[in-house]
């Protein structure tokens, strides 16, 4: 899911028989008609069909149908270097699919290139963490398991709060944010993973608060514990229903712990994810 749409279509010459009606006779604009009914990369599967089907498969009207109706506030936010009256529609999409950075490579946006819909990520670096200034309690660490190559460690802390805001143009639909976090430090030792749970306490006392609210009034919160150390797990902070799409929208959300009675440690933060909310079953694969 994100990879861009080949624009390298092999094309199939034969027309039909000789002399008698083929699939390279029908008007290109009925071919394109249809064309719309189906998804993108089964549209990229059937413009190898012939010369006809490739050139329908071109057409602005297709792909613009499959964009989200927010597609030109998306490209003028993750797309800013691009002309979008040089580019076809079907090159808008091919670029809206792959990974796209902003915000000073802190957050990453692209389309489900099946549906067409859109996910963002949120680097930890993009976050206000208490204490993240100091390394006694936090550090940054490299490492590949991050799509940004870095996440945020805590060693140990009396309190623990992380915040997150995004003012994003959302199409409409129903989406869901989450943190994607880790119990134990996490290196590579003679090649292989190893994650170090040394630090890893406070979690199993209380429950960590999660929080969301838009600027149009939405609200969700969630409490849960955190566990199962040594593997990256997505907590789900809640949901929010985009009506009117062609507007951006301002998210707030965040996690707390911030019960002194005890210290809390061993916590690695990735990054916060909004995706729609069927994409839930399918985040480890994002």
């Amino acid at each position: 899911m994100g990879a861009g749409i080949s624009s390298s279509v092999a094309v199939n010459c034969d027309d039909g028989g000789s002399g008698s009606p083929g699939l390279g006779d029908i008007p290109e604009g009925c071919i394109s008609s249809l064309l719309m009914n189906f998804d993108p990369p089964d549209i990229c599967k059937l413009a190898r069909v012939n010369r006809a089907f490739y050139r329908a498969s071109c057409a602005d009207f297709v792909w613009e149908s499959k964009l989200p109706s927010s597609y030109k506030l998306l490209v003028d936010k993750i797309l800013a270097e691009e002309n979008l009256h040089s580019l076809t529609k079907k090159q808008i999409y091919e670029k809206l699919c792959g990974p796209n950075r902003f915000d000073c490579g802190n957050k990453e946006a692209w389309l489900d290139k099946c549906s067409g819909q859109v996910c963002l990520f949120i680097s930890s670096k993009c976050l206000k963490i208490t204490g993240i200034d100091d390394r006694r309690y936090w550090n940054y660490i490299p490492t590949e398991e991050s799509r940004f190559q870095s996440i945020a460690y805590l060693q140990q802390m009396w309190w623990v709060e992380v915040v997150g805001e995004v003012n994003f143009e959302f199409p409409r639909g129903s989406y869901s944010l989450f943190f994607r976090l880790q119990l134990g430090k996490i290196s590579k030792r003679l090649g292989r993973r190893v994650c170090n749970v040394d630090q890893v306490h406070g979690w199993d006392i209380k429950p960590v608060r999660f929080q969301l609210s838009t600027s149009d009034g939405q609200h969700a919160q969630s409490e849960c514990y955190l566990n199962g150390p040594g593997e990256w797990a997505y907590y789900h902070v809640g949901d929010f229903v985009i009506e009117n799409p062609n507007r951006p929208i301002k998210t707030n959300f965040s996690l707390a712990q911030i019960d002194c009675t005890h210290t809390k440690g061993g916590l690695c933060i990735d990054c916060a994810v909004i995706c729609p909310s069927e994409f839930r079953e399918r985040l480890k694969q994002i």
